[in-house]
């Protein structure tokens, strides 16, 4: 279980998408956050030219799935200027030191850290998939963990859930919602960020003719290796966290699918039931 955490979070317009900035009590580091139009506005403070990682967060232009490119600098203003042709992105966030002890080689460390847990997490497209990523001394590498989990711990508060892993389930099998199709069965769950499908679920092996994003969607799982095929069906091969119970489903039978009522207790009930009972029981 995570512990309580404080965050100071400054909007400096009063708006939560325009710049603003987020610290943790007790760390060396500082996060800061806009929009691509209000780079300028960025120039003018003393974050921007100092070193740091930093994410532009958008669409992806030909599929509209969820998007982040995932970069190092030693200044940021600089080089979230040099992206400006990147049409994808409308939101950048950067990670810098307050105490500009973030070397080169600590953040290229950091770098390849976040790009290997991106495409772990699996849930939209990391626009750069690899990184030569950089080694530390052990001293320096424990150093730069606590910084990366304090990275990841602010990232959902500035705009993207697409590096958060979800918790292993405690749950028992019996307490897992079901989804069947066709003889295939899946397993999952409601979590704080969506609902997640566990590991050797089976879904159906072809998209329906109508699923256009899904397709897309069902591609990218398969091309990430999240989805394999076995036979006539495809299987989970990890845990993987949908944003919503209804793309999850959709995973699942190939096409869009609403979720509160395609997941079910294994007694019967739907997702949609079971809250609307526990909404009753508060």
């Amino acid at each position: 279980m995570n512990e309580p955490l404080s965050i100071k979070l400054f909007l400096t317009k009063g708006s939560a998408s325009s710049l603003r900035t987020a610290e943790i009590s007790n760390w060396s580091g500082k996060a800061i956050a806009c929009s691509r139009t209000e780079l300028d506005e960025l120039s003018k403070r003393e974050e921007a030219i100092r070193p740091g990682v930093y994410f532009l967060i958008g669409n992806d232009i030909e599929t509209g799935e969820p998007s982040v490119y995932v970069g190092e600098t030693e200044e940021l203003f600089n080089r979230l200027k040099k992206h400006l042709p990147k049409e994808f992105w409308n939101q950048a966030v950067g990670f810098v030191s307050k105490d500009e002890n973030l070397t080169k080689a600590h953040i290229k460390y950091l770098e390849g850290k976040l790009i290997e847990i991106g495409n772990k997490a699996g849930k939209g497209i990391i626009q750069n998939n690899q990184s030569s990523g950089a080694k530390l001394p052990e001293s320096d590498q424990a150093e730069m963990d606590i910084f990366l989990d304090k990275i990841l711990k602010l990232l959902p508060v500035l705009g993207t859930s697409l590096f958060s892993i979800p918790e292993v389930s405690t749950k028992k099998v019996d307490d897992r919602l079901i989804c069947k199709i066709k003889g295939l069965t899946a397993y999952g769950n409601r979590t704080d960020n969506g609902f997640i499908v566990y590991k050797d679920s089976e879904a159906v092996p072809e998209d329906r003719p109508s699923a256009t994003r899904g397709r897309v969607r069902r591609k990218l799982l398969v091309d990430k290796g999240i989805l394999v095929k076995q036979n006539d069906r495809f299987v989970f091969s990890r845990d993987h966290e949908f944003t919503s119970p209804s793309l999850a489903a959709a995973a699942v039978r190939g096409g869009a699918s609403n979720g509160l009522t395609a997941w079910k207790t294994k007694s019967g009930k739907s997702l949609k039931e079971l809250e609307l009972s526990d909404q009753d029981n508060n």
